[in-house]
């Protein structure tokens, strides 16, 4: 029996160490993923293997014969996949699992995309790892405030996005949290518009650390929503959103703030000290 990894390459197990088998992947606008890899003779015992990190929790799908001796496996958005990061193998019913590397990929229907019903917000994204592995970076939200636009302007920034799941209520307010400090809190208001919310954070009034930003749509007495960007097509935000530092006189003294996502594409300030000016 062939194994996938020699049936995507043609390589018998004597040669040298195949290369592992490659899965091209397609994204549809509900949340659901198509896997699609090199086929093996026993396709019926084959399965596609999503592990999570944390935990090595797994969701097995079959893996069943498609076009051109290839084998297919679906996930749709009906399936739960709880957030995390799921690395993805290929294993067949005597074999031990098989790293998958990403083939192409077809993203576009992420992009812009909605949430799911009543504001449910699920969201997968298979990406490569920095070890050229394929992983499906998973996150599942209600109510969920997808961030929008940013802007820099004198002495602080202005996040405008919108919410889903919830409505903006009488009271609603953002809460800049002071990360690894629960006591330290700062609030701003927000100005709410047909479910899209805006508000200005304040970086003069911020002590130096990293300041999580999280949206208060009812107020003190509804749910506490942190900000995220999540709808569209990358899986990793930070490297590729970035954003200037402004350095200001505080009361604090002076610092360098600015925004950036975090590796959970979260909105988030770090606010550092700066050297006096010259």
């Amino acid at each position: 029996m062939m194994t996938l990894a020699e049936r995507t390459t043609g390589r018998h197990p004597d040669e040298e160490t195949a290369p592992p088998p490659r899965a091209d992947c397609i994204a549809d606008s509900a949340g659901g993923l198509t896997f699609d890899i090199g086929g093996s003779d026993e396709a019926g015992l084959a399965h596609l293997v999503l592990r999570r990190r944390e935990d090595d929790a797994e969701v097995r799908l079959p893996l069943t014969p498609s076009a051109e001796g290839r084998l297919r496996a679906a996930l749709p958005s009906s399936v739960e996949l709880p957030e995390g990061r799921w690395d993805a193998y290929a294993q067949t019913a005597d074999g031990e699992p098989q790293r998958l590397v990403p083939g192409v990929s077809d993203l576009r229907s992420l992009v812009d995309r909605g949430p799911g019903a009543a504001g449910h917000v699920a969201v997968r994204i298979p990406y490569a790892t920095k070890h050229g592995n394929l992983t499906v970076r998973s996150w599942l939200r209600a109510p969920h405030a997808e961030a929008g636009e940013l802007r820099i302007g004198d002495g602080g920034l202005q996040v405008s996005g919108r919410v889903h799941g919830a409505a903006l209520a009488p009271g609603a307010h953002a809460e800049l949290c002071r990360r690894g400090e629960p006591a330290s809190v700062l609030t701003a208001e927000v100005a709410p518009r047909q479910g899209e919310f805006r508000f200005t954070v304040d970086y003069g009034a911020m002590a130096e650390g990293v300041w999580d930003l999280w949206l208060r749509p009812a107020g003190e007495d509804g749910p506490r929503v942190r900000i995220a960007r999540l709808l569209d097509d990358i899986a990793d935000k930070k490297p590729i959103f970035t954003y200037p530092k402004l350095t200001l006189e505080t009361k604090h003294g002076p610092v360098q703030a600015g925004p950036y996502y975090t590796a959970d594409n979260e909105l988030s300030v770090t606010v550092t000290s700066a050297p006096p000016p010259q």
